[in-house]
């Protein structure tokens, strides 16, 4: 079984890599426009497939949007991406990668948006300042039509509701583990 730092190391590096290889041509605010364009064309769809989303997405402390593609081959599976998350409060955009890693038999290619909305100000804010670690030992409360929430909705202990969707819709699992996010140390700089 690997060590929780190497899977970690092995996450950064992935999504190092996806968002470098996404990001090579764009300039700074190319990179900027394309992300909240993705952003919009994603809340588009979720509210489509989910109108009570637009309520939590208003009522909530803020949220963020993330592209993410991925690949499992036999047993080992990454995924990287990037995104925007945008603080309620003030209107501010922070832009940010994110990097995954996953087990298990399967092979295949995913192209999914995910979508975070953060009921609590602290909650953001520690996201925001610190990014996230999504560990293989977290619990995610799934939400089934009729019993509580909608098809393809999470909810984590931190009070986080994640959304995942596919170009056919909202996605019926989502899942946040072993996923790591962080700043963008390029596009969040003039």
């Amino acid at each position: 079984m690997p060590r929780l730092d190497s899977v970690l190391t092995l996450l950064v590096a992935i999504g190092l890599l996806l968002a470098s290889v996404a990001g090579m041509a764009d300039d700074k605010a190319a990179s900027r426009d394309a992300l909240r364009q993705m952003r919009k064309e994603t809340l588009e769809q979720l509210y489509k497939e989910n109108p009570q989303a637009r309520n939590q997405i208003r009522s909530a402390a803020g949220f963020g949007v993330f592209e993410v593609a991925g690949v499992h081959i036999l047993f080992v599976g990454g995924s990287g991406g990037r995104g925007v998350v945008k603080d309620n409060l003030t209107g501010r955009d922070t832009y940010m990668n994110m990097g995954a890693v996953a087990g298990g038999l399967g092979v295949g290619f995913q192209d999914t948006r995910t979508v975070l909305i953060f009921k609590k100000r602290k909650v953001l804010k520690d996201f925001l300042e610190q990014g996230w670690t999504f560990g293989g030992d977290a619990r995610a409360i799934a939400q089934v039509e009729g019993k509580g929430g909608s098809v393809g909705e999470l909810e984590t202990p931190e009070g986080i509701i994640v959304y995942q969707l596919t170009k056919a819709g909202l996605s019926v699992k989502a899942t946040v583990q072993g996923t790591k996010f962080w700043r963008d140390p390029d596009l969040n700089t003039k």
